[in-house]
């Protein structure tokens, strides 16, 4: 947790090698967060769903499976109970640029855990969720931590972060100002809350009375609980789904896959206990490759000012080349139109420009 510009975000780059520390150690698994066999034990869910507006949901999940390297049988299995699971399996087939922003986050969510992570990273995983898609989403988070996942979470809706989550770190300025478990630092020690069934103005007044012989104190307030609004949406809309009033949208999502379970190889401490240690290993910026030098073989606008007047490419002409005299001058532009209405000269006098450009090249190569 952290208002904006905490650090929060730069925290999640820098776990997943997005980001360099300017100083310090920082690991994950034990090992520099730009390994690769870390970065295949991760699953992330950034604040914006970048995705590929005119594939559909299953091709998604497809493409995102194919880059773990995951068999075809995998994919589908995965793509399927993924897509059942949030919501999706009836808009499977509507390509992503059609989607709402919360069916985007939730093909997000998805597309996250296609590859089974050990590691979860969620930023503002119920951005754009209405409260039905949003309780389906905290369901999903609570039960894979159930499974065993460790799951590192960023939100500005501190509602949601009381309900899914054990431990909360608040930032501020790029520095740690509280962590530990949410019980603990929510618990305000210095007042006592007793429930009890509804009781009547005597009984109250008695027991208020109790307090105040034996321990000298007054009761502070005496009042019903009262609902969440959020349970009292989701019941109203239960309700309606009992009388089976139909919506477009997204619907209800199954359960979690049996594939997202506790893989062996870490445990949740293992992970947490590796994110907070400090590793040995000294993580160095690694220097920007060389760009390349340009390949000189061949010359893309002459093969383009070519095919536009329907002229024989490069690769066709591969009979021997007439000498050209270099002491004589281009000839005149012509100052024909094609059919289509163009000046012709213009391209006439850019193909020859090409030409001799060509023909400076292979003479100072030879």
């Amino acid at each position: 947790l952290g208002p904006n510009g905490s650090g929060k975000t730069t925290t999640i780059k820098m776990l997943l090698g997005l980001l360099y520390p300017t100083r310090g150690r920082i690991s994950v698994f034990g090992k520099a967060p730009t390994d690769v066999a870390v970065k295949a034990r991760i699953g992330f869910l950034p604040e914006e769903s970048y995705l590929y507006r005119f594939l559909v949901a299953h091709e998604t999940l497809d493409f995102f499976g194919r880059l773990f390297r995951l068999p075809k049988p995998v994919r589908d299995e995965r793509a399927a109970r993924l897509l059942d699971m949030v919501g999706l399996k009836h808009e499977a087939k509507r390509p992503l640029g059609e989607y709402s922003k919360g069916m985007a986050r939730r093909i997000g969510l998805a597309q996250a855990l296609i590859n089974d992570p050990d590691l979860l990273i969620l930023d503002e995983p119920t951005s754009g969720l209405d409260p039905i898609g949003a309780r389906q989403i905290k369901d999903v988070i609570r039960q894979l931590g159930d499974k065993g996942k460790t799951i590192l979470l960023s939100s500005h809706i501190l509602a949601d972060v009381e309900d899914v989550c054990d431990r909360v770190t608040i930032l501020y300025g790029g520095q740690q100002r509280a962590v530990g478990d949410i019980s603990e630092l929510l618990r305000e020690r210095e007042i006592t809350q007793i429930t009890t069934p509804a009781l009547a103005e005597e009984t109250i007044q008695q027991i208020a009375d109790l307090i105040q012989r034996v321990e000298h104190k007054n009761i502070l307030s005496v009042s019903n609980p009262r609902q969440r609004l959020e349970e009292f949406f989701l019941r109203i809309v239960r309700e309606a789904q009992a009388a089976n009033v139909r919506t477009s949208g997204a619907t209800g999502g199954g359960g979690l896959p049996e594939f997202l379970s506790t893989s062996p190889e870490a445990t949740t401490a293992e992970v947490v206990a590796s994110l907070v240690s400090a590793a040995t290993q000294i993580i160095e910026p690694t220097p920007a490759p060389r760009p390349s030098a340009p390949d000189r073989t061949a010359d893309p606008a002459r093969d383009v000012l070519r095919e536009l007047l329907g002229a024989p490419s490069a690769e066709a002409d591969e009979g021997p080349e007439e000498p050209r005299s270099p002491t004589l001058p281009p000839p005149p532009p012509s100052t024909r139109r094609s059919p289509s209405g163009s000046d012709q000269s213009v391209i006439d006098d850019l193909i020859q420009r090409s030409d001799d450009k060509s023909r400076k090249r292979d003479e100072s190569s030879s």
